[in-house]
């Protein structure tokens, strides 16, 4: 157990090569070939250094800590104390890491870009920003690695559990999913081809040795997996293996409901749309204003069949009402709903509720709201925002059209 622990601890000490993977279309043409020689130029210096250092270790019998690293007790021990040379190793080491950090911002964007193109996370993370990137991909893994510093309060100790076990998964994944490729590459006669997803299979010889090599590779990680699931597990192991199907099935979630959508979206067998036999507008006002004037002139150019709407919680207010809607209204019916418990959108849902109780077939009914639009942001904060509400209350009711109609108060 303790040689699985040094291995498992190793192990993870090496990884870092596989952001080559993730990041094979930032290379020039021919990719495959330049990231290949890229990965190998990698592993010889991390080997080289992990090596280095173990054997340095080992003889100035340095102790890892929570408080000094290896690096710095070997630093200290080679040039004799904590002077300028010891600081630029620190500084230099410290580089280092910070742009071993921006590898997993490098890879993890690209990496939901692809779950996002395949429906397996929102479709937003396959967007590139304004700056050619995948912003939503940084942002959310930024959040995400926030989170982790904070709960586990920046311990290496406790964070490194939820690495390593995620990235040994992936390592078993991808190579025995390569293995899973040569072997079918083995069973294609010469000269086929084979169109799967984003690849194209082509036989070619020598493939048991490859397929050994994957194969082998994969059987490697899934025992520093498991070897690390369980001598972790207090540690925090637990949370990953927790984490790890709960993941799974919100993929798997996102993925069905994708899938439903384009089924429902879906175009075969459909024929045309039924047409629209009756289009009927209701026009919420709060009075009668330049705003609910500019909604009027658009709600009639949709329909003849308009009715406005105005909630009463004072019978004065609501005669002052009537009487401007008289004279500026263009003959457009006003229903006037009391609301003795001083209630707004209350009343005028259940209104739109009996009206779309009553709706016709092939009928549509559209609530064009006027809004006011004011010259600075935060003068939002000074309005009640019932257009908003009244849209969200309205959203899912089938059959129901929200309309905004802004108008702008310079």
């Amino acid at each position: 157990m303790l040689i699985l622990r040094a291995f498992s601890s190793g192990t993870a000490g090496l990884t870092g090569v596989e952001a080559i993977s993730t990041g094979t279309t930032a290379f020039r043409e021919p990719r495959g070939r330049n990231a290949g020689i890229t990965l190998i130029w990698m592993a010889v210096i991390l080997g080289t250094l992990f090596l280095g250092i173990t054997y340095l270790a080992v003889h100035i019998e340095a102790v890892p800590s929570e408080f000094e690293t290896v690096i710095s007790q070997l630093a200290r021990t080679v040039f004799q104390g904590q002077g300028a040379l010891y600081l630029g190793t620190i500084v230099a080491t410290t580089l280092i890491l910070i742009m071993a950090s921006n590898t997993s911002f490098a890879g993890f964007p690209r990496l939901s870009a692809l779950l996002g193109e395949d429906a397996f996370l929102p479709r937003q993370f396959a967007f590139r920003g304004s700056r050619l990137v995948y912003s939503r991909g940084i942002l959310v893994l930024a959040l995400l690695a926030c989170l982790l510093i904070v709960v586990f309060q920046a311990s290496v100790t406790g964070l490194i559990p939820l690495y390593a076990i995620g990235v040994f998964l992936s390592f078993t994944l991808s190579q025995a999913g390569m293995a899973r490729r040569w072997w079918k590459i083995g069973h294609m006669a010469p000269g086929q081809e084979r169109q799967e997803r984003a690849s194209t299979l082509r036989y070619q010889s020598g493939w048991q040795l490859r397929m050994a090599i994957n194969g082998f590779g994969a059987a490697l990680t899934f025992v520093v997996l498991l070897v690390f699931a369980v001598t972790k597990f207090r540690d925090g192991a637990w949370i990953v293996l927790l984490l790890l199907p709960a993941l799974v099935i919100m993929f798997a979630a996102i993925h069905r409901h994708y899938r439903m959508l384009a089924s429902h979206l879906s175009l075969e067998a459909y024929g045309a749309p039924p047409p629209i036999t009756r289009h009927r507008v209701i026009l919420p006002i709060s009075g009668v204003h330049r705003g609910s004037l500019a909604a009027l002139r658009y709600a009639r150019s949709l329909s003849d069949d308009v009715t406005a709407v105005f909630v009463s919680m004072d019978p004065a207010e609501a005669d002052r009402l009537k009487s401007k809607w008289e004279l500026w209204g263009e003959g457009v019916r006003l229903v006037i709903l009391d609301s003795p418990y001083r209630l707004l959108l209350e009343p005028l849902l259940d209104y739109i509720q009996q009206i779309s109780d009553q709706r016709q077939a092939n009928e549509t009914i559209t609530i064009v709201v006027p809004q006011f639009v004011p010259r600075h942001w935060w003068n939002n904060l000074l309005h009640t925002q019932a257009a908003w509400m009244l849209r969200l209350a309205l959203l899912f009711k089938p059959g129901i059209v929200i309309t905004d109609v802004p108008y702008q108060v310079e």
